[in-house]
């Protein structure tokens, strides 16, 4: 079977949560089905660190699909010629966009619908976007994949579709997240934050994420412990996020937050092993990557009860309200003094990280693709 694959997201350098989940699962079904033919579809020239296996055939589709007029353009014109000239069998998109305008059945990883609920947190032409086409790409896909139960409850009930049509796929942590040595420890303290324990974020500055809110319970367990704790923010910001900016401007203690910019896994990994903790506290999450790769490092976690998280997170974080300042700076006081009680969340993690993986993440979608075969 020819299968074409939206990899608009793998971007050497700059990929987040679905490029990593894109990443990592065809890296294995390629390989792991060699009697399949795979059509990469990018959006610019690709890089060859992308093309997995022999029997993948990278194609360049353009225009570069950035923007919701030229998303629409690459899907619902571009596209559908390409597959068609090709003589694609099953189109499979990582992200969770579809060709409506395409004969060529779909699978779908639709990973969370946080702009059904939430349209605020995004630009209106994106927005409007989201809200009017994903519904409809929900409709047309022969399924949909999700990342968690709590995101395919949301799908099921807010799209009106079939459970029987949508799949749970968790997320995983790549074999790049392994604990730091005491001795290269204390050498990432020294290098980011010249001797102060920190705590980290790990994620896109984008308004969902919760930064601001994360900002003002950082203030708030300073001015309560008079610790000198440090706050690391590793990502990059998405949609300018002003607030963030604003609420830094008239922080007390803003001169020791440090931007440490988007980081490769080998160099993130140096980050979480070091922290005092991962402070993750998000108004909406349909996964959470963040919190696996912090387990795999034996760095604590405290992290937001909303939506899909404390299922990912099960007792082995701090569950703290996001829109509650007290109850997050209330957490990272408790990471701050508790050994014991970080030891604690050190030995849950450890528990909680042998459930999740990419291989098995691997094997659940295709395992979807398979059963979309049979359907089409």
């Amino acid at each position: 079977m020819r299968i074409a694959v939206n990899t608009r997201l793998l971007l050497p350098g700059k990929m987040e949560g679905i490029g990593w989940f894109a990443c990592e699962t065809l890296k294995r079904i390629t390989k792991d089905n060699p009697g399949h033919e795979f059509l990469f579809i990018f959006d610019r020239p690709w890089s060859d660190e992308f093309i997995f296996s022999g029997n993948v055939t990278p194609i360049e589709v353009k225009p570069p699909a950035r923007h919701p007029l030229l998303w629409y353009t690459w899907f619902e014109y571009s596209l559908p010629g390409v597959m068609k000239r090709w003589g694609a069998d099953l189109f499979l998109s990582p992200d969770g966009y579809v060709s409506l305008s395409s004969d060529t059945p779909s699978v779908a990883v639709i990973h969370d619908i946080n702009f059904m609920h939430h349209p605020e947190f995004h630009p209106f032409l994106t927005r409007e976007y989201y809200r009017r086409f994903f519904p409809r790409f929900a409709s047309r896909a022969v399924r949909i994949v999700t990342v968690s139960d709590y995101s395919r409850n949301d799908i099921i009930e807010t799209f009106g579709v079939s459970p029987d049509k949508v799949d749970v796929v968790h997320n995983g942590a790549g074999d790049a997240f392994y604990p730091l040595n005491g001795e290269d420890k204390g050498a990432v303290i020294n290098e980011i934050t010249g001797g102060s324990d920190f705590f980290l974020f790990v994620g896109s500055f984008h308004r969902r994420k919760n930064i601001t809110g994360l900002l003002r319970a950082y203030e708030l367990f300073r001015k309560r412990t008079g610790s000198d704790i440090k706050l690391v923010l590793a990502g990059e910001k998405m949609y300018g996020y002003p607030e963030m900016r604003r609420t830094i401007s008239r922080m007390s203690f803003g001169h020791d937050i440090i931007f440490a910019g988007y980081k490769e896994p080998s160099r993130l990994r140096m980050l979480y092993g070091a922290a005092l903790g991962l402070v993750y506290v998000p108004l909406f999450e349909g996964f959470g990557i963040p919190l696996l790769e912090a387990m795999n490092c034996d760095t604590p976690v405290l992290a937001s009860n909303r939506t899909a998280i404390p299922e990912v997170a099960g007792d082995a974080a701090h569950m703290a309200d996001p829109e509650n300042p007290l109850s997050v700076a209330e957490g990272m006081e408790r990471l701050a003094t508790d050994d014991n009680y970080r030891r604690i969340l050190v030995e849950r993690g450890r528990q909680r990280r042998k459930m999740f993986s990419w291989d098995r993440t691997a094997r659940l979608l295709w395992k979807s693709v398979e059963r979309a075969m049979l359907e089409i």
